[in-house]
């Protein structure tokens, strides 16, 4: 275990030296109070993560600071960052948990999501494993792998775009109204799907399928918490598109991401640096790797996810497109 947290350490810092600049933070101004814009509901994932985030953040200020989180919309993330893009920086007095949903909406070009996240300094995300798995398949079968996904606007949707680049065939299976699609898997009316969260694998297994990537981003090829899984890169046999690559990361992140702490647009660089050197002490205090909760990330890994989850526009007109052609879908 202590190898583990020694090698997840060392990633963060590696991030922290060779991606981001280091200002000085101490001479940002320290808020007296800060407001966490989170989606609802009050009871929901993103508010508990919300409020355990806020609480470490607050013990890593270099001086105390009245933290408070502020409930708002939906748990797709979209009003709460509609209602974030027209908020002006403050130096640091307000922040958005981003959810991958949001980053999603985007990304399908769904006319409710007026907002740019990739303009936001992330500082810190919370994260999930997102694996495609599948049943082996018989010997000489050459039929195409059925992928259930729960709709095209879903970000499972990515999977089959990925498949696609990795040169495998296959299908979209939809499951109806009322079923999941592990349950499709299980009753023989599909041989994929997506699983998400540290259960992933254990999940898996219990519906008979092997993993058979999980999705990646550009900086990081395979996920950190399954270091033996291949990533989606490594399982192109040929140099595939690379803006199609990064719209099915894209995809993936909205699968992987269960929160980013973003700042506004604008927000100067030791403001940032502050909130980003409070973040470490969440991510210090993420000390049980067999926990079930989101995988904590700070610094460089943090940008990373946001930059996956909210990309530039070809590759997201390029998704759309995509959507179009082979699931004859579009947003509105």
């Amino acid at each position: 275990m202590t190898a583990f947290i020694s090698r997840r350490g060392a990633l963060s810092a590696a991030f922290a030296s060779t991606v981001l600049p280091q200002p000085g933070y101490a001479t940002a101004s320290v808020p007296e109070a800060a407001t966490l814009l989170v989606p609802g509901p009050e009871d929901g994932a993103h508010a508990e993560l919300a409020r355990r985030a806020i609480a470490a953040l607050s013990r890593g200020m270099p001086r105390a600071a009245a933290l408070r989180v502020a409930v708002l919309g939906g748990p797709d993330g979209v009003t709460a960052a509609n209602r974030f893009a027209t908020i002006t920086p403050g130096e640091g007095r307000t922040l958005l948990l981003l959810p991958g949903a949001a980053g999603q909406a985007w990304l399908i070009g769904e006319s409710r999501a007026r907002y740019e996240a990739r303009t936001w300094p992330a500082v810190c995300a919370g994260l999930v494993p997102a694996v495609l798995a599948a049943r082996p398949p018989p010997a000489g079968n050459t039929s195409p792998l059925r992928l259930a996904i729960p709709g095209p606007a879903a970000p499972e949707a990515g999977a089959l775009l990925a498949l696609e680049l990795i040169g495998r065939r296959a299908a979209a299976v939809v499951p109806p109204a009322g079923v999941t699609p592990e349950a499709l898997v299980a009753a023989g009316a599909a041989d994929a799907l997506v699983l998400t969260g540290a259960d992933a694998l254990s999940r898996a297994a219990a519906l008979g399928l092997e993993p058979r990537f999980a999705f990646d981003s550009a900086a990081m090829p395979r996920d950190p918490a399954l270091p033996d899984i291949p990533g989606l890169a490594e399982r192109l046999s040929d140099p595939a598109n690379p803006v199609l690559l990064d719209a099915a990361r894209a995809a993936g992140a909205a699968l992987r991401v269960r929160g980013v702490l973003v700042l506004p647009a604008l927000t100067s660089a030791d403001t940032v640096a502050l909130w980003r050197a409070a973040a470490r002490r969440w991510v210090e205090e993420d000390r049980d790797p067999a926990s079930e909760g989101p995988r904590r990330a700070a610094d460089g890994e943090a940008v990373h996810a946001l930059s996956a989850l909210s990309p530039p526009a070809e590759v997201t007109l390029a998704y759309r497109e995509w959507l179009l052609r082979r699931l004859n879908w579009r947003a509105g």
